[in-house]
């Protein structure tokens, strides 16, 4: 039988987190037309931006896979996982991966691979 995919996200702490903001506050300054006396927006709005991105990078990803009955669950984290997004298997596809000790690789259909750990085995 066939591994089957379903699609069921990581957080990676991000780099100095002051230098993001004032590096974003700046493109911010310059995309609006270097306005002057806009800091304290351009500031705001940077913050805004950054604490969406980070809270999208916290949520935990993972990909199911069924082998002869018996689903893993193998996250992955989205900064490494190569451009992989959840959508590139049909659910139920049949998909070649390989298992190896706590990891599952699953070969994508551009030829690349994803690697996650398993972080539950079912059934």
């Amino acid at each position: 039988m066939e591994p089957t995919l379903s699609d069921a996200s990581q957080f990676a702490p991000p780099p100095d987190l002051h230098e993001r903001i004032r590096l974003r506050a700046e493109e911010i300054y310059f995309r609006h037309g270097q306005i002057q006396g806009r800091d304290a927006e351009n500031w705001r709005q940077a913050e805004e931006e950054i604490q969406r991105e980070i809270e999208n990078s916290r949520r935990r990803t993972a990909i199911i896979v069924n082998v002869n009955g018996v689903q893993y669950v193998g996250e992955y984290r989205r900064d490494l996982s190569d451009g992989y997004a959840p959508g590139e298997f049909d659910p139920g596809a049949s998909v070649p991966i390989r298992l190896e000790g706590d990891r599952m690789l699953v070969l994508r259909p551009n030829g690349k691979v994803l690697e996650t750990t398993i972080v539950q085995k079912i059934g």
